[in-house]
């Protein structure tokens, strides 16, 4: 009996550790997003200074797409949808809910990091490259910084997904899994500010 209350003791004990430890990689990684929101913040007013030092160049009105950066919004904000379903099966356990989720958003992010790229690749191709004036050099900085955040989140994810596949949905699982979910809807917090400043207030 004494052993049995023992085993209880020491099994309840490691649990109260796993979630103790979860909560203070979550609260370490709360610290980590701060301090990216001063990095982002840092490239907004660089950008808002920059915005009108076109050096003769192209100005915003001259290279935005409007319709073109607004798919790249809905593929974006849909992976958030799909990464919150993910966060729901985990939470009722089921593995490869969790896994199609996971896939499916991976699948949006790659979509949105490709039409980036592609942007990019036209406005270089046509002359217009980070080189070519103030704007244009902060515009890519800003976007391009974002850009490479959602391309290692994807790297992170398609990790997250190794792991649940191979080792199921434990507490550490679900830690990484509540920490990637953070990181990437402010991802989508992100670029809806990029959207409005850069975008929107670059056509209008």
């Amino acid at each position: 009996m004494v052993n049995i209350v023992l085993d209880q003791d020491i099994a309840h004990s490691h649990e109260q550790g796993h979630e103790d430890a979860g909560s203070l990689r979550l609260f370490g990684f709360w610290v980590y997003l701060m301090t990216d929101c001063i990095l982002f913040a840092t490239l907004f007013a660089s950008y808002a200074v920059l915005r009108d030092s076109v050096a003769g160049g192209p100005s915003t009105m001259d290279v935005f797409e409007l319709p073109y950066v607004l798919a790249e919004t809905l593929l974006l904000l849909l992976s958030s949808i799909t990464y919150g379903f993910a966060m729901l099966a985990m939470n009722r356990d089921q593995r490869t809910q969790v896994l199609r989720w996971l896939g499916l958003t991976a699948l949006l992010g790659l979509g949105f990091v490709a039409m980036e790229i592609n942007e990019f690749h036209q406005l270089i191709s046509e002359g217009h490259g980070p080189d070519r004036s103030g704007f244009l050099s902060a515009f890519f900085t800003l976007v391009g910084t974002h850009g490479l955040h959602v391309a290692c989140g994807l790297v992170w994810m398609a990790v997250l997904m190794w792991q649940v596949h191979s080792r199921g949905l434990g507490a550490i699982q679900a830690t990484r899994l509540s920490c990637l979910s953070l990181f990437w809807h402010f991802l989508d917090v992100i670029w809806i500010c990029v959207f409005t400043v850069v975008y929107l207030l670059g056509v209008a």
